[in-house]
């Protein structure tokens, strides 16, 4: 008589390495921060610079694509209150580990989230099409134009907002396959 393993029972290895240890991993990742980062154009001649603000902290992906959403919709930057001058620019999700999770440019009150990266191979492209666009931006800068570095930085932000962290690529994508609510 031999046994048949067709039934419902997998072995106790395979259920510890394919269920239990992910889920153990992913929980060290968590809580998921959600930032803002944006530019603070201050009314001296100062060049604006760079601001970020935490918007929460949740305990997964959808949650925190909701929080960033619902927050930018309303233009509601906690600590950034008292600073009128704040144009955002980038929603950011991190685990604990400072891990992308996944990363969008905000416009008009919308953000429009990236597509992560789907290999090694394609993030080693963007890092290096990112990294030109910063060099053409230093350039630039040592020409006196601002405008075009700024512009450039800008670019090449949004090209590293495609490099999310192996570990939540996948998640990443199904999220952003799955049809938002209006």
């Amino acid at each position: 008589m031999t046994l048949s393993r067709q039934g419902g029972f997998r072995p106790i290895g395979q259920i510890l390495a394919h269920d239990v240890l992910p889920a153990l991993q992913g929980a060290r990742r968590l809580p998921l921060r959600v930032s803002c980062l944006g530019r603070i154009s201050p009314d001296d001649a100062e060049a604006p610079r760079e601001q970020c603000f935490s918007l929460g902290e949740v305990t997964c992906a959808e949650a925190a694509m909701r929080l960033a959403a619902q927050l930018v919709s309303k233009g509601d930057y906690p600590g950034a209150v008292a600073l009128s001058d704040f144009q955002p620019r980038l929603a950011v999700i991190e685990d604990r580990a400072h891990g992308l999770v996944l990363a969008g440019a905000i416009r008009a009150g919308v953000i429009l989230w990236q597509p992560p990266v789907a290999s090694d191979a394609e993030a080693r492209r963007i890092l290096t099409e990112a990294s030109g666009l910063r060099g053409q931006a230093f350039a630039a800068e040592g020409r006196w134009d601002p405008n075009v570095a700024r512009t450039l930085r800008d670019r090449a932000s949004l090209l590293e907002a495609r490099l999310v962290d192996p570990f939540w690529r996948e998640e990443a994508a199904a999220l952003l396959s799955l049809p938002q609510a209006a």
